[in-house]
């Protein structure tokens, strides 16, 4: 007797659906130097300190691996390059606590929760600022 469930295949690679519609997970055909000098650029801004390009390496590695996070690292650098040249502007560093400013609240709830989990309990109190 032959399985009526032959086609679908949940978690095999390659094989992403989104609204009946099939997506692929490859990359893009296109220039095979562009594609190395972009992944060596991606690979040196991943290990910068405090760069808003090392910061998002963080956040997806966690998610989805050391390549995958490398490619999107490639892509986000592959538009600022695009960005920059097409609007004649100059980069902008956003620096490595964009993510921790983004969301305030989120990130600390997230903390509190966490060490509360741990035994701690927890009183926020904003320190002033250094002058």
């Amino acid at each position: 007797m032959q399985n009526h469930l032959v086609g679908w295949l949940p978690d095999c690679p390659g094989n992403n659906e989104s609204g009946g519609k099939r997506l692929n997970g490859k990359t893009r055909k296109g220039s095979p130097w562009l594609r190395s000098a972009l992944v060596e650029a991606a690979h040196a801004a991943t290990h910068c300190k405090d760069s808003y390009l090392s910061a998002q390496y963080q956040r997806l590695v966690v998610r989805r691996g050391g390549k995958k996070a490398t490619i999107a690292i490639w892509h986000t650098l592959l538009v600022m390059i695009y960005h920059i040249l097409s609007e004649d502007e100059d980069y902008e560093e956003l620096g490595g606590n964009y993510f921790d400013e983004w969301d305030r609240q989120a990130v600390q709830k997230r903390l509190v929760r966490r060490l509360e989990k741990l035994g701690y309990e927890v009183t926020l109190e904003p320190t002033s600022p250094a002058a």
